[in-house]
């Protein structure tokens, strides 16, 4: 196998877990990529022995075919390579850029069917917006990926917003935070 060629066969479950970590390395990664699309039953055990792919799982779930895992690798790296996404801030603040979920976002008009923009969103306050879109940031993953907060080194001001929204009564499986900001 030539050392300038990554091949990767997306489409297993004895692969490692494909993560944003993993889509971060794979757009620096300055060989050229070649992925092995399996289908129904995969790909011949004698090609990923003569081959040595790097085995990925997109999940724990079967599909007909490898091309929607090979999709997904793509689009999930290639939106990371400088210049392909017209703005590079917005990689910054997007889910699982910090480990994180995102905070909600809002567009106009200011109210849709009852429901108001949030009022630090329109203060013009840039710290109290930065606030609240971390603690919006931390109560999404508390209530839909505790997973991600487990055993995660907390800033002391995350810290604070998680016992703020813990002291609060947020819905969502009790996290216990250690000393020092560790989740446990």
């Amino acid at each position: 196998m030539r050392c300038d060629i990554l091949t990767l066969f997306p489409d297993t479950p004895h692969g490692r877990p494909f993560t944003q970590a993993y889509a971060k390395n794979l757009a620096a990664d300055p060989r050229r990529l070649v992925i092995l699309c399996g289908h129904y039953e995969g790909v011949d055990e004698r090609v990923r022995l003569a081959l040595h792919p790097e085995e990925i799982s997109v999940g724990d779930y079967v599909l007909t075919g490898g091309e929607l895992p090979a999709l997904l690798l793509i689009d999930a790296a290639a939106r990371l390579v400088p210049g392909v996404l017209g703005d590079p801030e917005s990689i910054v603040e997007e889910s699982f850029a910090e480990g994180l979920l995102e905070y909600p976002h809002y567009t106009r008009p200011a109210e849709v069917r009852g429901v108001p923009v949030p009022e630090v969103l329109l203060s013009g306050h840039h710290e109290a917006i930065r606030l609240w879109r971390r603690k919006e940031a931390l109560r999404s993953t508390y209530q839909r990926r505790p997973d991600l907060l487990q055993d995660r080194v907390l800033s002391l001001e995350d810290q604070q917003l998680l016992d703020e929204l813990t002291r609060e009564g947020v819905d969502g499986t009790p996290v216990r935070c250690g000393e020092e900001g560790v989740v446990s």
